[in-house]
């Protein structure tokens, strides 16, 4: 009996080891597992004339044409990924290309990731189960290359696209990217994983992920993210946001409609708290949720996005599901119908989003992502004087152009050597009287000093530190008013530098006069305001 305890005791320790490591995120690696591996790559296969031929082997690697293992994807053109039969699941995907900017291997520059789309069918679906572009789908938005660690999306240093997000298929699956750029995809690399089956159970669902924008959001409705009948589970969430108001977006809740409901089962507590953060966004990237990108808080054309991924707490559906987000938060007086600030105003930003869901069957989503035109957000720019343009003026030292990767366009380096009679100026011309927003698109630098502007000569608020340890890209806001048609010119005065600084220099892309929302001009608060003597600017 001793003996026959002391084995069954052993027997329960080893059950209970096996299951305490089989519980966890890689406990799955000690089951038994079945099907053949399989990869679909750009690895270079060198067919009988030495062109790229699909079908032919891959290319030893004692022959040179072996590295040739990328693509160049013509402007309007498709390249296919992966087109094969099933049973199978796709367990990864990876890939690289270079970036917008122009390079050696790209003079002309590259299209960038949100004018790449994605499409994957499963099965023959007429329609893609997946569609969405390429830098959206992996949780990095308004085209600009963002570092992402988390579990099912990895992005290292914003360039090297690792997606671990399962897609079980029956009979086929095809993968596809679209170059809606009017410019070359270039050194597109890839690998695609996946396990070949003998069969998967017929109810196994299949991975959607469906892209939608509303150029500014629906006015008295909620934001939909995701609408769909059908039997499944809801697996994430990528939101971008770019404010067309002054202030803080984020006070809309999340509400989730499930079976048919008319009421939300399921309604959050604000939009950072759906994220899973708290009192606002920051730039961040963890397992389960992060903000890839946050430029500058509170001010007018700002840029957010967030990603959330229900991995241990999907939304289960039976019959249907529909999710969406209140567009609600503060904005300035001059929008307030009461002419006051306060937290509870519908707001009219512009929202995009991808919702990564599961389920069997056809999905009913009906949203399909515009072309890459329409997905470029639309300048609110209503003047852009450049600070290479002609009429500029500076002080003692030299000025020129420079090209940063952080500019769309060349900025002005001013580069004096004291402080006193070191200034710029900036003419630019209004032609029409509107509310309007002027900022200063500038670049701060470890040797960059202090700089005091102003408009006609009054002077708008502080001084302005352009000292940062790296070269950044930052927008100065200075005013809110209605400037009558006529000529300005926007002077900046060097007062002095920060103390880590090692210079008084300064960077400047341009001066920008940027379009408030047509309800401040319908309601007209600050119209009359004389901003020569009351200067003022809403936060």
């Amino acid at each position: 009996m001793r003996h026959f305890f002391s084995i069954l005791v052993g027997l329960l320790l080893a059950a209970f080891c096996v299951g305490q490591v089989g519980a966890g995120p890689l406990g799955s690696l000690i089951q038994p597992q079945d099907g053949q591996s399989m990869r679909e790559s750009s690895a270079f296969r060198m067919g009988k004339d030495g062109k790229y031929d699909p079908k032919a082997p891959f290319t030893s690697d004692l022959d040179e044409h072996s590295n040739r293992d990328n693509f160049r994807v013509a402007a309007g053109q498709t390249h296919v990924l992966m087109d094969r039969q099933g049973p199978g699941i796709i367990t990864h995907i990876w890939m690289t290309f270079l970036g917008p900017e122009k390079q050696d291997w790209a003079p002309q520059g590259s299209a960038n990731h949100q004018e790449m789309l994605l499409r994957i069918y499963f099965d023959g679906a007429k329609k893609p189960q997946v569609e969405a572009p390429v830098g959206d789908f992996f949780a990095s938005a308004f085209g600009k290359r963002s570092e992402v660690i988390s579990l099912p999306v990895v992005l290292d240093d914003g360039d090297a696209y690792n997606c671990f997000w399962p897609m079980p298929f029956q009979k086929s699956a095809r993968i596809e990217i679209v170059n809606q750029s009017d410019k070359n995809i270039n050194l597109l690399y890839y690998n695609v994983d996946w396990i070949k089956k003998k069969s998967l159970p017929r109810d196994t669902p299949y991975f959607h992920a469906q892209y939608r924008q509303e150029y500014p959001v629906e006015h008295g409705k909620d934001y939909t993210i995701l609408e769909t009948t059908g039997k499944g589970h809801y697996v994430g969430t990528v939101l971008s946001v770019r404010t067309r108001s002054p202030s803080w977006f984020g006070e809309g809740d999340e509400k989730v409609y499930l079976n048919g409901e008319t009421a939300p089962s399921i309604q959050g507590t604000g939009t950072e708290d759906y994220f899973l953060a708290a009192w606002g966004l920051k730039k961040n990237s963890t397992p389960y949720f992060g903000t890839p990108y946050f430029d500058q808080w509170g001010i007018v054309g700002g840029h957010t996005s967030a990603y959330r991924w229900h991995l241990n707490d999907p939304i289960v559906f039976e019959k249907s599901i529909k999710v969406t987000i209140e567009h609600w938060g503060w904005i300035a007086p001059d929008e307030n119908k009461e002419h006051r600030a306060m937290s509870w105003n519908e707001r009219e930003d512009d929202f995009s989003s991808v919702a990564f869901w599961y389920q069997t069957g056809e999905s009913t989503f009906t949203a399909r992502a515009p072309g890459a035109k329409e997905r470029t957000l639309p300048s609110l720019e209503r003047v852009t004087a450049y600070a290479t343009g002609p009429g500029v003026k500076h002080g003692d030292g030299t000025a020129g152009p420079q090209d940063l990767e952080v500019f769309d366009h060349a900025q002005l380096l001013y580069q004096p050597k004291v402080q006193e009679g070191a200034y710029l100026e900036i003419p630019f011309k209004v032609t029409k009287k509107e509310p309007l927003r002027l900022l200063l698109n500038m670049a701060t630098s470890y040797d960059f000093g202090k700089y005091q502007a102003y408009l006609n000569g009054i002077k708008l608020g502080g001084p302005m530190d352009l000292y940062s340890k790296e070269v950044e890209q930052k927008e100065f806001h200075l005013l809110d008013f209605w400037p009558d048609p006529g000529e300005y010119t926007l002077r900046l005065e060097c007062v002095g530098k920060n103390p880590y600084s090692t210079g008084l220099f300064c960077g400047i892309e341009s001066v920008r006069l940027r379009e408030r929302r047509p309800r401040v001009l319908q309601m007209g608060w600050e119209k009359d305001n004389d901003w020569k003597k009351n200067p003022k600017l809403f936060d």
